[in-house]
Parts: C-alpha cells; structure tokens; sequence
C-alpha cells in the first residue's frame, strides 16, 4: 500500500485574484476608516513635556573623615560611627514621590497658562482647566448628571488636603498627578530624571522645576533632620551654660567689690568657692560652645549638594499627540482586517496560514 501525501500550495495567483474581485470593499473601508481617524485625533487635546535631570552627592568617606578632623581639633573622637551610610538612596526616590504626601504638596503650586496671567493653585488647574477629548466628555456627563442627582458629594472642604482622608476629587487629581509627572533613576550613574506631561508648555516647565525643588527639600531635611536635632539641643545647652556662666560671674563680683577691705579668713574662703564656681562654669560653658560649632559643622556637613545637569525650559513644540501615525495605523490596521475578511469569505486564508 502507497500512503496518500497531501499537499498544499499557495496560489498567489487566486489570492491576488480574492483580492481584486472585492477591491471595491477597499473604496468603502479605507476611506471611512481615515475619515474616522481623523475626526478621532483631532479630538485628542495636544501635550508637552519638559526633562529635568539632577545629580545627588552620595556620602562618601573622604566627607566625613573632614568633619573627624575637625572634631578631633575641639578634642573629640567620632570613631568609625561617623561613617555613615546613605539611607535614602536615590533609587528610593521613585518610590517617594509616588507617594500620596509628596503628590499631595504639589496641590498648592501656584501656576498660570502661557498664554494667561490669571494665577491659580496646580489643584484647580487640574480640576477645572484641563481639556478632553469631545466622546469622554460625552461619556461622563450622564455620570456626572447621575451623580449631582442622587446628591452624592464630599463632605470634606476639597480646599483642606488632609492625605490620610483624601475626597474623590482629591483622590482622582492624585491619579492624574501620577500619569502626568513621573520620576526615574539611572542605576549606573544615579542621574534622576523628572519628567512632567501637561496640554500647557509654561505650567509643564513650572511643575518640573517645583517638583525638582520640592524633591531636593524633601531629601536635605531628610538627611539633615537628626543633625539640626542635635543643633537646637546644642544650641539649648549652650544658653543655659551661658546664664550660669553669668550668674557666677556676677556673684563672684558682687562679693569680691563688696568685700575689698575685709581680711577675715570666712570671706577669702566664700570669695575662693564663688572663684572657683565661677571657673567651673566657665569651662561648663566653654565645653558647650566647642561642641555647639561641632553641631553646626555636623548640619553643614550632612547638607547634601545636587548638580542640575538639565535644567526646565518652557518646550517649544508639542510632544504629542501623533496625529499622522496614529492615522497611518488606523488605515493599516483596516486594510489588514479587510485582507483578512476577504481571503476568509473566498477560502483562501486556511491554505495561506498552512491549515
């Protein structure tokens, strides 16, 4: 027995055949399918973006074993403990500015259009500035007309940002935020990257400058903040030594101009104890004032510094949308669906696919 070996060949020749009997289903597709494009993209509101790139200071052991030599000048051993290590790194940054604090704080960012100087807050621009397309808004209405009915509103004041409580509008302008600024940091030469999407170049520009600032505040109290701590106790410390330095100083005084003429043994004694305290105070005190200058130079020390290597500028042209390639893709995808539809209807997509 001769096994039967079916086999199956493309004819090109009846597909192209396929495709020319239904070119008019081509004239009537691809025309409404560009028509539809077009009235699609142009809906779309335009937008810009605007790079802001910055460099951190890492804490390296050549910073600290500066502030160990300047101890050691006051009489003072940091020890190895003084090499400390970076707790915030920079890849954690993403993570905090994806923060609902972080997003929150921006609600307050005074802004203003390019082409307007009326000024309003980054939340009410948000809110009530922002353009979209003509079929969401057709979309939303009856939402919004179904919402203000059944009276379901807020009943937290959307002026008072509380992030533990967020309203829903708060919460939807906190969504918003987190499409439209997004944060990122190069692992190999920890650049951090700010980028902000907005429809106005100018507010685009200025939100990536507040964001940039706001995040170098955020870092440097960070760093800072266990330093400044221990300034103000310093600073307290050194008040008070102060105000006994004083006081003994003025006791020692008194008694000693009070006393010039009198020889007896009890008041040299008393004069010799008021002497006495008064030295011990002063070198309380002077003790403190060496240790309040280490404090100060700890906070100076722990202040990080952060090189811009790009700048905010007010973009130029519109990152988007691309009304042209979204358009080609369209037509694209229809001609290629319309292929598809016509080699079914002749059977000639099973033996093209090898079925």
């Amino acid at each position: 027995m001769i096994p039967e070996q079916e086999e199956s060949s493309i004819d090109f020749g009846q597909i192209f055949a396929a495709l020319k009997k239904h070119k008019r289903k081509y004239y009537k597709v691809l025309p409404i399918v560009f028509v539809v494009a077009c009235i699609y993209t142009l809906g779309l509101p335009n937008y810009y973006n605007c790079e802001v790139k910055l460099s951190p200071e890492l804490t390296s052991k050549r910073n600290t074993s500066s502030l160990a030599t300047l101890a050691s000048q006051f009489g003072m051993n940091l020890g190895s403990g003084a090499m400390g290590s970076e707790a915030l790194f920079p890849t954690l940054y993403p993570d905090l500015m994806n923060s609902v604090d972080f997003k929150a704080s921006l609600f307050n960012v005074p802004v203003h259009k390019k082409d307007s100087t009326r000024m309003m807050s980054y939340y009410d621009y948000m809110a009530k500035e922002q353009k979209s397309s003509w079929w969401s808004s057709i979309i939303s209405a009856p939402f919004r007309l179904l919402g203000s009915l059944m009276g379901s509103k807020d009943t937290i004041d959307q002026h008072k940002v509380n992030p533990f409580m967020l309203t829903r509008e708060q919460t939807r302008i906190v969504q918003t935020i987190d499409k439209k600024i997004v944060c990122d940091v190069d692992k190999k030469t920890m650049v951090i990257t700010i980028n902000v999407t907005d429809q106005d170049p100018l507010i685009a520009a200025t939100m990536a400058d507040s964001v940039k600032e706001r995040l170098q505040n955020f870092i440097t109290d960070y760093r800072t903040k266990k330093a400044k701590i221990d300034l103000e106790y310093n600073r307290k410390l050194f008040k008070e030594a102060k105000a006994r330095y004083d006081k003994a100083r003025q006791l020692y005084a008194n008694f000693s101009d009070s006393n010039q003429e009198i020889i007896l043994e009890s008041v040299r004694s008393k004069q010799t104890d008021l002497e006495n305290e008064m030295q011990l105070q002063f070198n309380n005190y002077n003790s403190i004032a060496q240790q309040l200058q280490l404090a100060e130079a700890k906070v100076q020390e722990e202040t990080p510094a952060f090189t811009t290597l790009q700048s905010a500028t007010v973009p130029v042209k519109k990152s988007g949308p691309a009304r042209g390639k979204m358009v080609l893709i369209f037509v694209f995808l229809a001609f290629l669906c319309t292929t598809v539809w016509i080699l079914h209807k002749e059977n000639q997509l099973k033996p093209l696919l090898g079925l």
